[in-house]
Parts: C-alpha cells; structure tokens; sequence
C-alpha cells in the first residue's frame, strides 16, 4: 500500500482500534430527499458532534454539506448510482471518478456492485477500473457488495455473503462492507474468507435501539471492522447519542448496555 493510501485510510479507520464509524448519506438519489438528510450541512454536523469517522456522499453533496467550521470528518465520495424509479435498480453505473473525488478533497471512494444482477458484469468491469484508478492516485476504496438478483434465495445467508466479501477483496477493495448475516459465528464465517477490514451494512429501518447496537457489538465480536450505517443512524431521534453510542462499542469496546445507557433509551 502506497503512503498516500496509507494516510488517507487512517482518516476513515481509526490507526489505534482498527475500525470504523461511517454514516451513508448517498440515499438521495435512489429516493429522494429523506427525513434527516434535507439539511445536509446539519446531518453530517451531528454526526462529526457524536464522533462519526466518516461521512459518505455523492460528488454534488459534498459543496452542500461542507461546514467550514468545526471538527473534520473522513470524506467517502460514492462513484456510482441508481435510482428507484427504474426497473433495473440493481444495476448500479458510475457517475463520478477517482480524479472527481481528489478535487473535492475526498479521503476515500466507494462503489456498491450488487452480485448476481443480470448486469453484474459490467459492474465488476467498473469495480476493475476504480480500482486501478484508486492505486494510481493513492485512494482508498470502500467496496459495497451485496447478492441480489434472480438466483439469490437468501442474500444473508454466510456463504453468500463471505462470497460478496471475497471477491471486494480480490478485485482491490481497501474496506469492504457487506450485510450482517444474523449471528457472530456466521459472520467469523465472512470475517475469515476476507483479508481486508470488513463492515456492516444497516440494511431497513431496526425497530429497536437495542437490536441495532446488538447487532453491532456482535459484528465487532466476530471480528468486524465496524459499520457503515445510515438510516438507522440519520434518522434516529436521539442521533448524536446514538453515534456517541456506536462509537463507544466500536472504538471504546462497552457492552450493548453500556452503549444504551448513553443513547437513553
């Protein structure tokens, strides 16, 4: 790993625990505005208040949010895109670059390529290339992989998803974030086939504070790298305790009950 992609990286991952807290707030342009991103400029203020690492954008996003003032935050520039008013919203197109991202400041990029979408190539072949740009210019890539598609019956099940894990991996991917496979022994399972860190995605809307830090306190026992989370932390009444919280079990190893008692509730 070249320098450049070195020191960058350790603006998103923590070079004293090894993992991360980063917020999504790419969910724009597959639906719209959403409740907790219509003032981004607050949204990420309140993540960077509760001791998010990173923040996750679209290129247009990142003029719309920038504070100029206050605590830095990682920037992650998302390259590519869909949105939910097609039928082919799986298939995911870059609409942003490595060399975008470097003017903006961004301290990594990331890519979301769904495995088993009847356009999965095309989309490896972008994954190829962002890859070779992010080594040429000493970025980082955050690669988001999940199965959907027609012969995937159960896009949590381990192997599925240590699958996904694997091939972020292999293709370049300096963090790979996958879904939460349900339980710690089934997620060592993705862990172990992946020899870079490797975090969890927040998927639907929890119902419960509690569930969502179980969740996390359990991928962290497995040996995860930490979260990617977004509307379950943006939209979440109390949320700057809630990423006070996430950080307290990711960074500072508290229990679930210990992370609770800082959100209240």
């Amino acid at each position: 790993m070249s320098l450049g992609k070195k020191i960058r990286l350790e603006r998103i991952v923590n070079r004293e625990t090894g993992r991360t807290v980063i917020v999504p707030m790419d969910h724009g342009v597959t639906v719209g505005a959403l409740e907790g991103l219509v003032d981004m400029r607050e949204a990420v203020n309140d993540m960077v208040i509760g001791g998010a690492d990173a923040v996750l954008m679209h290129k247009g996003l990142v003029r719309c949010s920038h504070r100029g003032s206050g605590q830095d935050v990682g920037l992650i520039v998302h390259l590519s895109a869909s949105t939910s008013l097609t039928p082919n919203g799986n298939t995911k197109t870059l609409v942003a670059n490595v060399e975008e991202a470097i003017k903006l400041g961004a301290d990594c990029v990331s890519i979301h390529v769904n495995l088993g979408d009847p356009e999965e190539g095309q989309m490896l072949a972008d994954f190829g290339r962002v890859a070779e740009s992010c080594d040429n210019w000493g970025m980082p890539l955050l690669a988001m992989l999940y199965a959907r598609g027609p012969k995937i019956t159960n896009p949590f099940d381990a192997s599925v998803v240590a699958h996904c894990a694997r091939v972020g991996a292999e293709l370049g991917a300096d963090i790979v974030k996958v879904p939460y496979t349900g339980t710690p022994e089934s997620f060592s399972k993705v862990i172990e086939a992946c020899c870079v860190p490797v975090v969890i995605a927040g998927g639907e809307r929890v119902d419960s504070t509690r569930k969502l830090l179980e969740i996390v306190y359990d991928s962290i026992q497995a040996g995860g790298s930490g979260l990617s989370v977004g509307r379950n932390v943006f939209q979440h009444p109390h949320r700057i305790k809630l990423v006070q919280a996430l950080r307290a079990i990711v960074h500072d190893n508290k229990t679930v009950d210990e992370a609770l008692a800082i959100v209240g509730d």
